[in-house]
């Protein structure tokens, strides 16, 4: 599982820096990818990466900001031009389908797949066989949302040579006996899973935070993930300002990454006032409150390990 940041700016595109996605690459056998925010120029961003667009399945949007909707309708638009013709699902706040219906319409645009779209409340919003993503709403000067992405957790290892001693021929027996489930051979003897299967293996958390100033609901987003995509638009002591628009300080991201139990902080949605240089030291107030924080910069990419152990 790999995630990318494909514009780290808030408000508006400077030359350095774009405006806010996140591209989460799902590992096998899914091998799509999911999208967070589209602010505009995030399809040329997208070509900048391995990623690929036709790969993607499900876009998920925050609010409805401008620096993270503008880009969507040329991204729905691009998808059709490369390849991308099965069903997306589309999820966002109220307000989400008209706003992109409306600018595809006006276009005249016809894509050649089908979009579902998702409107979002509070709880779980999707869910599969490997995957449940919950929303939590964010305290912002719009209806702002967070997701957590929470991975089913997989069988462990099985012990073949133990199979085999004790008869198992190999095949659908071991896929059954992989997924938990005891089985009886024709001579009747019963091959009990927890004996001949390692401890299943956890799945990833992963919190991606929109807008927001400092909120219970971003804890609750946060606890025990394995990555915590926050906001810091401000630097430490501008909390009075950044609270005033609906934000954060690289500090506050911090403090709820540490008080929510979080092992990894990224980053992300810096005021236009920072360039480059500055997020070193931005990296190192957050540093102050929790050790393993990052600050991102576009295009920056980086594996979400699953827990050991």
């Amino acid at each position: 599982m790999e995630i990318w940041f494909l514009g780290t700016g808030a408000g508006r595109p400077m030359k350095h820096r774009n405006v806010t996605s996140i591209a989460l690459r799902l590992p096998d056998p899914d091998c799509s990818l999911w999208m967070f925010d589209a602010g505009e120029g995030t399809q040329h961003q997208l070509m900048r990466t391995p990623l690929k667009l036709n790969k993607l399945e499900v876009l998920f949007v925050t609010h409805l900001h401008g620096d993270h909707t503008y880009g969507i309708p040329g991204l729905l638009s691009t998808r059709s031009y490369v390849g991308g013709n099965s069903p997306l699902q589309l999820f966002g706040p109220p307000g989400i389908r008209e706003m992109i219906e409306t600018a595809l319409t006006l276009s005249s645009t016809r894509l050649d797949y089908e979009i579902t779209y998702h409107e979002v409340t509070e709880g779980v919003i999707f869910k599969n066989e490997r995957y449940t993503v919950e929303a939590l709403p964010l305290e912002h000067r719009v209806p702002s949302f967070g997701y957590r992405i929470t991975e089913c957790e997989s069988p462990g290892k099985l012990n073949v040579e133990r199979l085999q001693q004790l008869g198992v021929p190999a095949g659908p027996l071991f896929g059954r006996i992989k997924k938990g489930e005891d089985v009886t051979l024709p001579d009747g003897t019963l091959i009990r899973a927890a004996d001949v299967a390692g401890t299943p293996i956890c799945g990833r958390i992963i919190a991606i935070a929109g807008d927001t100033k400092p909120c219970d609901n971003a804890y609750r987003l946060a606890q025990n993930a394995d990555l915590l995509v926050h906001e810091a638009t401000f630097a430490a002591g501008q909390e009075e300002k950044a609270h005033l628009y609906g934000h954060s300080t690289t500090v506050e991201a911090a403090a709820t990454a540490r008080d929510s139990n979080a092992k990894r902080l990224i980053m992300t949605h810096f005021s236009t006032r920072f360039v480059d240089e500055d997020l070193a030291a931005l990296e190192e107030e957050a540093r102050e409150i929790f050790p393993n924080s990052y600050a991102a910069h576009d295009l920056y990419h980086t594996e979400i390990p699953r827990a050991k152990g």
